[in-house]
């Protein structure tokens, strides 16, 4: 082994921020330099040394330096170029020092181009072909010899040029690209033959790729109803993006009478102005041919020669995605029809292109016709109105018909006085063609006086269930509304101050509740009848204080045997087959929970608050029942139970004395404190 082929030492250094590789000259074996050191080589940036330091790749991994090049290629078996310029990419890699050589490829150039020299070290051109080059071989405006061809570095980009600059490299000024001679021929001779060919392809691939299965839909109608035997029709408009055609379908409601069609024009280009009318074969073409030639000459083929001024060309005018809008009508071969609404794709699509915000869809329905009032002959006296009304619809007289489904809903009501009947508002003839008011729910209130065939009647109470409903229908009952009648007793705020020590003083015992008549005579003497009982039950019922409830079980059975005579539900045995069926371990007993479950499965009619009251009463302390007690219990034909007898209401002691109340009270107790509270705003602390 030579002199030559022993290691220097080296070390790190620091050049301009950057990090490179620096040698000393020291003498090798016998005291002689190496035959590195004589020839001064140029320092790399990339560490040679034992692996005691930092290898290269860690600071310039991912780091590529790239130059712009070109080649000038010898052409020697063709008349029209002697050479050929060749644009190529050096990259330059900073952590290895490899170097990659690639040529951009170029439509119809002929040649091989892509990757020209694949990633390496590349060696210096002979006789120093023992050396590699470095990132300092490299500049603008130089030349580089990588494996005999020469490769002319004219530019380079800004991270090259920065990096260049920072490891003290002067960049040389950039230079300019030379032409290729044959490109610029064949570049001069399109442009000399452009006017033979003046028309442009026709690239529909692009917008097919870009658009292929995107649909504009429109919701339209057709208005028809002006012509004989004509009327509305409406249709659903598609708009295909990826060629400008449209299909129109119709959309045919139940029972329409027409032929099962939806079609109402096949997919295709729809013209503006449109029937366009005849044309000749040939005149609706994209291109128009002046003149073929052929048989010239032997080495010039057949061909011909396109018109550039199309003249004779006809002009058509179809619709397009701007033409398209909520509230245009359009010319459907002579149909106008009016674009209505359009789906959530297309609203989308024409606020993302054009910037759309207003989609107001317009009503394709059909205005309402004026309604015609009919006219009937007066009543007779015969009968009811509505038997005699029953004559006066149709030539056979039918009787009239109940609205059984209230009665079955509704019918929890009745009377002594009066049987069950509607009642005449007074005051109305007897004798004419319209039919007579009637007293409605809706007039009904506690504190109301009614007329009744000539009786005045008081309302001085209603049940719990009357109570609910017209709480429940407070747009009926407006006087069951909470939020009115306390409105009424903010008006009287300036008396907060009285009103809370009236309650103070009735409340002695402070248990911040009073009996319903005291609260009910304090705000009567406060309000100065601006509130009506109706009114007042309402407010006491909202601030009640709750009562504990406990029916026995006799009534509970009565109930549930009431609501299942009402409607008609007899399938017990059923429940007991299928518990039987659910029992696997035959104990005779199932968890309330199954129990449940299989009631509101088979829809028994009760709500789910009595059902959960009535588990609870058959409930052991494991939470199982057992099933053929309970559903035998629950069987009003095998085991019928007395007629339901309404439990005693809450009476109080003078119950029997008349006191300018109704009995029996609606509540016993009532939270005074939250409402003044709720109302007035006042404090605990205040009382």
């Amino acid at each position: 082994i030579g002199k030559e082929r022993f290691h220097k030492s080296q070390h790190w250094g620091f050049c301009n921020n950057v990090r490179m590789l620096v040698s000393e000259d020291k003498p090798g074996v016998g005291g002689d330099l190496l035959y590195g050191q004589k020839i001064k080589p140029k320092h790399s940036v990339f560490p040679k040394g034992d692996g005691t330091d930092a290898p290269s790749w860690v600071a310039f991994d991912k780091q590529v330096l790239s130059f712009d090049a070109y080649l000038e290629d010898e052409v020697s078996d063709k008349r029209q170029e002697i050479f050929r310029i060749r644009y190529y990419k050096i990259y330059f890699y900073l952590e290895d020092d490899t170097i990659q050589v690639n040529e951009p490829e170029v439509i119809n150039s002929g040649l091989p181009q892509g990757t020209s020299i694949r990633r390496q070290r590349i060696p210096y051109p002979p006789p120093n072909d023992d050396q590699f080059y470095t990132v300092y071989d490299f500049n603008i405006n130089i030349s580089v010899v990588f494996y005999g061809r020469t490769f002319k570095i004219y530019d380079c980009d800004p991270f090259t040029k920065n990096f260049l600059k920072k490891i003290g490299i002067k960049l040389n000024p950039p230079g300019q690209r030379p032409l290729d001679p044959y490109m610029k021929m064949r570049r001069e001779t399109l442009e000399f033959v452009d006017p033979f060919r003046p028309y442009q392809s026709f690239d529909t691939l692009k917008r097919f790729i870009q658009y292929d299965g995107k649909v504009l839909r429109f919701f339209c109608l057709w208005d028809d109803s002006t012509s004989l035997f004509g009327d509305r029709r409406e249709f659903v408009l598609h708009y295909f993006l990826c060629d400008g055609t449209v299909e129109i379908r119709e959309v045919l409601p139940s029972n329409s009478g027409r032929d099962a069609m939806s079609s109402f024009l096949r997919r295709g280009k729809l013209p503006k102005y449109g029937p366009p009318g005849i044309y000749q074969p040939g005149q609706i073409t994209d291109r128009a041919v002046l003149n073929v030639y052929g048989g010239l000459s032997e080495w010039r083929a057949d061909g011909y020669l396109l018109d550039k001024y199309q003249l004779g060309k006809v002009e058509q005018d179809f619709y397009t995605d701007q033409d398209l809008s909520i509230g245009a009508t359009i010319n459907v071969w002579g149909r106008k029809v009016l674009l209505c609404d359009c789906d959530e794709f297309t609203k989308t699509y024409y606020r993302t292109k054009y910037g759309v915000d207003n989609f107001t869809p317009i009503s394709c329905k059909p205005p309402h016709l004026p309604k015609i009032e009919r006219k009937y002959p007066p009543y007779t006296g015969f009968g009811s109105e509505e038997d005699s009304f029953r004559s006066c619809v149709g030539l056979k007289p039918t009787p009239h018909r109940r609205n059984f489904k209230k009665f079955m809903e509704l019918d929890n009501a009745g009377g002594m006085f009066l049987k069950r009947s509607r009642v005449k508002k007074p005051g109305q003839e007897v004798f004419k063609s319209e039919f007579s008011e009637y007293i409605k729910a809706e007039e009904l209130y506690i504190g109301a006086t009614v007329n009744i065939n000539g009786y005045l009647f008081i309302l001085l109470n209603a049940d719990e269930y009357t109570l609910n409903y017209m709480e429940n229908n407070t747009d009926k009952f407006p006087y069951s509304n909470f939020e009115l009648a306390i409105q009424k007793l903010k008006q009287e705020k300036s008396k907060s101050r009285e009103i809370t020590q009236v309650f103070a003083a009735a409340d002695y015992n402070h248990t911040k509740v009073v009996p319903y008549n005291t609260f009910r005579d304090i705000l009567m003497s406060i309000t100065m009848g601006k509130l009506i009982d109706q009114e007042l039950i309402t407010i006491a019922r909202h601030y009640r204080v709750p009562e504990i409830m406990d029916p026995d079980l006799a009534y509970l059975i009565a109930r549930a045997h009431e609501k299942f005579k009402k409607n008609i539900f007899e399938n017990f045995d059923m429940f007991i087959y299928n518990c039987v069926y659910e029992d696997r371990e035959k104990k005779g007993v199932l968890p309330t929970k199954d129990i449940r479950r299989m009631c509101k499965s088979s829809r028994l009619p009760l709500d789910d608050d009595f059902l959960d009251c009535l588990l609870s009463r058959f409930e052991d302390k494991d939470h199982q029942i057992n099933y053929e007690i309970f559903f035998s219990v629950l069987n009003w034909r095998m085991n019928p139970t007395p007629d339901l007898q309404a439990p005693p209401y809450l009476k109080e002691k003078c119950e029997d004395v008349w006191v300018g109340m109704p009995s029996p009270i609606p509540v016993k107790y009532v939270r005074y404190l939250d409402f003044l509270i709720d109302v007035y705003g006042l404090e605990d602390n205040m009382l």
